[in-house]
């Protein structure tokens, strides 16, 4: 039996008693006894412990959780401590540095951001060893996408920041008329100069909250020793 804690287990029961959630559940129970599965099973749903629905403040989708060892821990673009950080999430870095003038983290562990009320969440949620995309098909954004459609409802006031394709298809699952909805090109350095250097979505999500009554969110990660 799967236990949340912070709300989600109300607002998540209707999902996690669906058939088609058991089909995912089954599928992993394999998975995780054939192969090297990634993030680790009892880190599989941090990004819902860490960041407890009455926090909540913003949502940043990923699309895969990383597929190399000792990266993935339940939260989208965030890596272990000690872990070489990513491309994207050094992007990420230089674009908050550029927006709100905080300097680049030596870590990439974005467990502070979960605490401040943003919900890092993966489309996908699981991975194998070294195959990027190979859960895609199993259910994953079956289940995601219902996340993101019961935030939009039961929720107000949500900031959704979507980067790249993946991610922008979600948009029409949120209400735009009770929600801020930012999106522009991938954090990758794929794409990065087509849009997201410059996008100020770090300083526009905070204008929003606060225009809301609400606490802006605490971005700097130079001081998370604590954690």
């Amino acid at each position: 039996m799967i236990s949340l804690g912070g709300g989600w287990d109300e607002l998540l029961a209707e999902l996690f008693a669906d058939e088609r959630y058991l089909k995912i559940r089954e599928f992993l129970k394999r998975e995780y006894s054939t192969h090297i599965i990634y993030p680790d099973m009892y880190d599989l749903f941090n990004c819902f412990r860490f960041t407890p629905v009455n926090k909540l403040k913003a949502v940043i989708l990923g699309q895969d959780p990383y597929h190399e060892p000792n990266q993935a821990h339940g939260l989208c673009f965030s890596v272990k401590k000690g872990v070489a950080i990513p491309p994207s999430l050094q992007n990420i870095y230089k674009e908050i540095e550029s927006d709100l003038n905080i300097k680049q983290p030596a870590c990439g562990d974005l467990t502070k951001w979960a605490n401040e009320g943003v919900l890092l969440l993966n489309t996908t949620l699981t991975v194998r060893e070294h195959l990027a995309n190979s859960h895609s098909k199993c259910g994953w954004a079956w289940f995601t996408d219902s996340v993101i459609k019961i935030i939009s409802e039961k929720c107000d006031g949500i900031v959704f920041i979507l980067w790249g394709g993946n991610a922008r298809s979600k948009a029409p699952l949120i209400d735009q008329r009770k929600h801020l909805i930012l999106q522009c090109a991938h954090p990758s350095p794929l794409s990065a100069y087509n849009g997201f250097f410059g996008c100020g979505f770090f300083s526009k999500t905070n204008s929003y909250l606060q225009s809301r009554g609400k606490e802006p969110i605490d971005w700097d990660l130079n001081n998370q020793e604590i954690l």
